[in-house]
Parts: C-alpha cells; sequence; structure tokens
C-alpha cells in the first residue's frame, strides 16, 4: 500500500503581464502556495492554494495541515481532509469553512494528481470518465481603461473569441463607458459582466436597466456575498440574467442560492468549495435545481487550470464559459501541456493525474520572489 511520506509547500510570487483591474482594487502579482505530496514509492502529487490573507501565514498552516497527511494513503484524501477541518478548525472553534478552503483546494489537488500518477490515468477518467471531448472559456478582458479594453476586445474578436468577460464595479460612469466600448468591438459576441459585490440591491437594478441595451448576457454577483435575498431580489427585478459567485463557497450556499431562486447559474471554483472532489457535490446540487456550473478560477497558475479542466470534462451540467487566469502572468510555471484554448476550446488531457509538467526555472524564480519581498 503507497503511503505518503512527506508534504512540502513552497511560496511563490509571479507578476503579471499587466495591473489587474477589479472592484476590489489593482493587483500586479499573484501569489500561491505549492503543495508537493511526496510517496514511499517515488510518485510527487502536485497542487496549489491562493493565500489570502496573508502568504506566510497560509504556509504555516498547510504546513501543519500536511502533518495529518505522513504515513497516511493517499487514496483517502476525502476522509482526511474531513479530519482536518475536524481538529484543527472545529476542535478550536473555528469554523471558517471560507478560509479553510483555499487550502483544502491545494491539498485535494495535489491527491487528486497523486491518485491519477499511480494509477497512469487522467484525473478525469477516476471521476467517472468525460461528458465532453472539449471544454470551453470565455475571454478575459484586461486593462484599465475603455481605450485599453476596446483595443483587447479587438483582438479577441478577430482572433474568433465566441464570448467576452469584463469586470465591472468600478462606478457608474466608468462602467457604463467600458460596456460600450467593448460592446462596439465585439459586434454580435456574447458579453458577459461581472461586478465582484460592486453594488447595492438599489444601484444594481438601477444599472441593469442601463446596461440592457448592451444584450448583456448575464452580471455576475452584483451584491455582497453575505445576502443571497438582495441577489434573489435583483433577479426578480432585472431582465438581465444573474449570476452567483462570491455568494457560493460551501454546499449549503449554492442550496440557498438555488432554493431562493437568487440566480441562474453557479460561478465556483475548487478554490471557493475546497476542492476537486466538493466540485462534483456543487455540481449534482445545482443540477438538482435546473442550474448550470461556470468553473471560475482566481489568482492561480495553470496547475488550477489543469484541475479545473478534468472538473470541466468530468461533470455534466458545465456551461460553455469558464474562466482561466493562468494567461495573466508574465510566464506560466507550466510548461506542457499547452493551456491557450483555440477559439475559446480546450481539448481533453490524456496524461496521467493532472496532466502538468512544471518549468523548475520559473518555479525557482517564483520562491526566491517571495523570499525577496
Amino acid at each position: 500500500m503507497v503511503k505518503i511520506t512527506d508534504v512540502r509547500v513552497r511560496p511563490l510570487v509571479l507578476p503579471l503581464r499587466q495591473p489587474y483591474h477589479w472592484s476590489y482594487g489593482i493587483r500586479e502579482t499573484f501569489a500561491v502556495n505549492l503543495i508537493e505530496i511526496h510517496t514511499d514509492h517515488g510518485a510527487v502529487g502536485i497542487g496549489e492554494c491562493t493565500v489570502a490573507p496573508d502568504q506566510t501565514g497560509t504556509a504555516a498552516i498547510l504546513r501543519r495541515l500536511g502533518a495529518h497527511l505522513v504515513g497516511q494513503s493517499p487514496y483517502d484524501a476525502a476522509p482526511l481532509i474531513a479530519r482536518m477541518f475536524h481538529q484543527e478548525y472545529l476542535g478550536h472553534g473555528a469554523n471558517y469553512m471560507r478560509a479553510s478552503n483555499q487550502m483544502f483546494s491545494g491539498i485535494d489537488m495535489a491527491l487528486w494528481d497523486l491518485q491519477g500518477k499511480l494509477a497512469g490515468l487522467p484525473v478525469h477518467k477516476l471521476l467517472g470518465g468525460a461528458h465532453r471531448r472539449k471544454v470551453g472559456y470565455f475571454y478575459f478582458l484586461q486593462g484599465e481603461t475603455a481605450e485599453e479594453l476596446a483595443r483587447d476586445a479587438a483582438q479577441g474578436h478577430a482572433s474568433g473569441e465566441r464570448v467576452f468577460y469584463l469586470k465591472v464595479g468600478r462606478g457608474q460612469e466608468i462602467d457604463l463607458e467600458i460596456t460600450a466600448a467593448v460592446r462596439r468591438e465585439i459586434g454580435n459576441a456574447r458579453l458577459r459582466l461581472d461586478a465582484n459585490e460592486g453594488w447595492s440591491v438599489v444601484d444594481a437594478i438601477n444599472m441593469c436597466k442601463k446596461l440592457e441595451r448592451y444584450d448583456i448576457e448575464f452580471i455576475e454577483q452584483p451584491t455582497v456575498n453575505w445576502s443571497i435575498a438582495a441577489m434573489a431580489q435583483v433577479r426578480a427585478s432585472v431582465g438581465i440574467p444573474i449570476v452567483a459567485d462570491q455568494a457560493a463557497f460551501t454546499l449549503y450556499d449554492v442550496y440557498e442560492i438555488c432554493r431562493q431562486k437568487a440566480a441562474d447559474m453557479i460561478c465556483i471554483g475548487p478554490r471557493e468549495i475546497g476542492g476537486i472532489q466538493p466540485m462534483l457535490k456543487v455540481a449534482a446540487v445545482a443540477e438538482s435545481a435546473g442550474l448550470k456550473i461556470c468553473i471560475h478560477s482566481s489568482f492561480t497558475t495553470g496547475i488550477t487550470t489543469c484541475a479545473e479542466h478534468h472538473i470541466g470534462l468530468a461533470i455534466p451540467n458545465l456551461d460553455d464559459g469558464n474562466q482561466i487566469m493562468w494567461q495573466l502572468v508574465q510566464k506560466d510555471i507550466v510548461k506542457s501541456p499547452g493551456l491557450a484554448p483555440a477559439n475559446g476550446w480546450l481539448e481533453a488531457f490524456q496524461g496521467p493525474g493532472l496532466g502538468f509538467e512544471l518549468d523548475p526555472d520559473l518555479v525557482a524564480e517564483g520562491e526566491r520572489r517571495y523570499f525577496q519581498r
């Protein structure tokens, strides 16, 4: 029986191609904690996680959690993570599921990668097989001004992109200006907006009415995450479909969104819900309510893209415009496979585990950047 012998955590800081603008402010780097799970058979599973609110602190917590894995079987991912949560969080009176899920996601990711490598199978095969041959992704518009975003939109449209995704919630005037500029460049292509909790209920209803002229496919998370009722009120008051994102971090959140008819789709990723296996549960809850899942990424590399791609292959109720974030960094640490969608589509991976190979030089560079901060 294969046993885990060591868990290593490597903090990385990766510069972005350009500043990232959204309703929460501006980012110029992505910070991730790389997780390596080693076994007595020589196989190594690799995952990553985001680092909110502090990279050094989350790395220390990951090392503490990793101690629970040593001597255990990598095939016991679900009970091991459940035990960690009960002993390290609930056992100390801390029901911080939203904070802990980002770390459990990286651990779960590494364990699935390890299981696939040991079995010689891609992860989506272990999840029950692929429902499709390829997964669809949207074109993530980047820029600060209307001119910059319009230029990016024109490039994407010229290259054959199908679905465009624009961050709003920066203020009424700029939101309307950038939406109009993008719509002019992309013609009849599909346009999605993400307000990232940037509006009150009244502002969201007002903005939706003003944005209807631009043929918006949906608006994502218009209001605060902690009030599903607020999002439901907006959805009942406007003609543009509403999609949940930051409001969905637990299975109970997803259930409540469905029960309250607060959204037309659920945007969620392994970081929010705690890993690959929990994503299958989320998809089942949404499917029971007749809703699709749009897989959303976070401030991560191609490692998470690979994990999310396997999830996208495996769940039945998947949207055709999902999110990837690796392309925002200057140099992604994943060397292969190629992760750039062709006209918005990415074929299934067939390599064992999550199916990626890292560039060791870029990993080392990211590690140095963390220690030099």
